[in-house]
Parts: structure tokens; C-alpha cells; sequence
């Protein structure tokens, strides 16, 4: 969700950077906001920024603060990216089916679908809490896959985090990224087989 269907990792990574500080004494460097808070879920973030996993109360804690300070942020600033709405069109006309795989939870997914006015487009879901091993391991996309009830290998994977598309690959789906996030070069290295600025070239992929 975070970075594909929306371009909102600014305000994800100011949320970081604010909360970071705040809950965890945490002043976090320009490196950190690029290549560690960009791809996981939040214990799993927090380990890389700290070398420590954290204890169940703390990871709650940090992450009411986080993800309630990203909302007031991106409150009434979403918007898709160029593109997507024709590209979910054209999957639905095709008989393609496809699922949301995010490390966001509940409260922020019903969040972006009525900021973006998706509603309950994306019928299946994966979410933070449906996994026991975030991005960048492939479970994420693994789930996503079955509960389509497809061979991740059968998948076409949209991501914008070198983590994001570690786990994708991974799971050996075919990778097209978004520079929305990550630069195309870091993403095509971490194993994209192509990297875009949006979804307006789709007609290409489906061809």
C-alpha cells in the first residue's frame, strides 16, 4: 500500500524520525530514514535501527505513537499514483485477480482506502498481522499468493522498498517496482525486473 498506491513515505518517515526520538531516544540519521525504515513491520524496523527486537510493550507502545502521528500527517494529502485506478480497472476486466500485500495494519489500510476512496476494492489482503515474518522475508507475498490461490511464481509484485522487493523476489514472484521510494538502481538490485515512476506504462505488463 504505503509507497505503491499512494506516494506517502514522507509522512511515514517523518512520523519515524518524530516518534523515534520521542519513545526511543533515537535521532535518526539521513541513511537510516533511506535504507532501514522503509519495508517491514515496526518491531522488525526497530531491530534494525537498534540491533534489540523489542518486548511486546514497547513495540505497542511505539507503534500506536508512530502510526497515529502518520495519520494526522497524511490526513487529506493522499492521492493515488498516476495511473492506478486504469491499471485496477484493466486487472478487473482481464479476470486478473490481485491482493493487497502490506505491512501496514487494520486501523492504517481502512485508513489509505478512504483517504484514496478505494473502499473495499482490494478484496484480499494481507496484512502486518497476518504474518509471523515481515518484508523483506517472502511470507508476505507467499500468503498473498495462496490466498489468491496462485503460485507466487504465477504473480506479478508491485513494491517500492529494497525490502519490499527482496521479499517479493523472494517469493518468486516478477517484481515491477516503483521509484516512488527507493532509487530504480537499488530497487533493480535488490531484484526487480523493472523499475517505473508509476503505473501509466501497465499495458505493457499485461501485454
Amino acid at each position: 500500500m504505503d509507497g505503491v498506491l499512494t506516494a506517502n513515505n514522507a509522512f511515514h518517515r517523518q512520523a519515524w524520525q518524530e516518534v523515534a526520538l520521542e519513545v526511543l531516544g533515537l535521532n535518526l540519521s539521513p541513511a537510516d530514514l533511506d535504507h532501514k525504515v522503509d519495508g517491514g513491520r515496526n518491531p522488525e524496523i526497530i531491530e534494525r535501527l537498534t540491533g534489540t527486537y523489542p518486548d511486546e510493550a514497547l513495540a505497542a507502545r511505539f507503534h500506536d505513537a508512530k502510526e497515529g502521528r502518520y495519520r494526522s500527517l497524511a490526513a487529506g494529502a493522499l492521492r493515488e499514483v498516476a495511473g492506478l485506478s486504469a491499471y485496477l480497472d484493466a486487472l478487473d476486466g482481464r479476470g486478473i485477480p490481485f491482493s493487497l500485500v502490506t505491512s501496514a495494519d487494520a486501523v492504517n489500510v481502512a485508513f489509505g482506502m478512504e483517504q484514496l476512496g478505494f473502499g473495499p476494492r482490494f478484496v484480499t489482503r494481507v496484512l502486518g498481522e497476518d504474518v509471523t515474518r515481515g518484508k523483506p522475508h517472502p511470507e508476505p507475498f507467499l500468503l498473498g499468493a495462496q490466498r489468491l490461490g496462485l503460485n507466487a511464481a504465477d504473480c506479478l509484485a508491485h513494491e517500492d522498498a529494497v525490502n519490499g522487493v527482496r521479499s517479493a523476489a523472494g517469493a518468486g514472484c516478477r517484481v515491477v517496482a516503483l521509484t516512488t521510494t527507493a532509487p530504480d538502481s537499488a530497487l533493480l538490485a535488490a531484484g526487480a525486473a523493472l523499475a517505473v515512476p508509476d503505473f501509466t506504462g501497465w499495458a505493457a505488463w499485461l501485454a
